[in-house]
């Protein structure tokens, strides 16, 4: 996949950070839609896929549709995608995913996802979105979005993904956390 420069440059710094000491090993959340179209999961795809391939791991609610798109992503250049299920059989994953972790707390498992994220990077999304990313903006996380996320005041959104991988990967090379010692809430 071509990035421009400027972002392909940041991702292979990002690469080299995950391979050191300074690693991240909490997870960017990934969310979107179960029903995507075509083009949202094709986005997030291509998203997940640049992330996973400088080695940072994804979480996302480990369903269909946007979920899914990432978790191939990540499978399909040896990354780690984490599913947080909302049943309580790890069955009911997308085949994708590097760990299925079935809540069996139903669409509450959202809060999980927007909790487990450094930050957050929406794809598309309807309500059940729209609940990560609030929750995701009232713990003071970042929100990058794209592909008519839903608009809430606070995150931003992009119309282009290389920008969006840009702010994401600038984001992601100043975040600390063990500096972080609590998010809010």
């Amino acid at each position: 996949m071509q990035h421009s420069n400027k972002v392909a440059t940041a991702l292979a710094s990002l690469a080299v950070r995950q391979k050191g000491r300074g690693r991240l090993a909490q997870p960017v959340a990934i969310v979107g839609p179960r029903e995507a179209s075509a083009e949202q999961e094709a986005t997030a795809y291509r998203l997940a896929h640049a992330l996973a391939s400088a080695g940072v791991p994804l979480v996302c609610g480990g369903k269909i549709g946007v979920m899914q798109a990432a978790a191939r992503a990540a499978s399909d250049v040896g990354g780690t995608c984490i599913g947080l299920l909302p049943e309580e059989d790890a069955a009911y994953g997308n085949p994708y995913l590097t760990v299925a972790l079935p809540t069996g707390i139903g669409l509450s498992r959202n809060m999980l996802v927007a909790r487990a994220g450094a930050c957050l990077v929406a794809v598309g999304g309807g309500l059940g979105t729209l609940s990560e990313i609030a929750m995701a903006l009232q713990w003071k996380k970042p929100v990058f979005a794209i592909r008519d996320a839903p608009d809430v005041p606070g995150m931003q959104v992009f119309e282009d993904e290389d920008a969006l991988l840009e702010a994401v990967t600038a984001w992601l090379a100043d975040f600390l956390p063990e500096g972080c010692h609590d998010l809010g809430g």
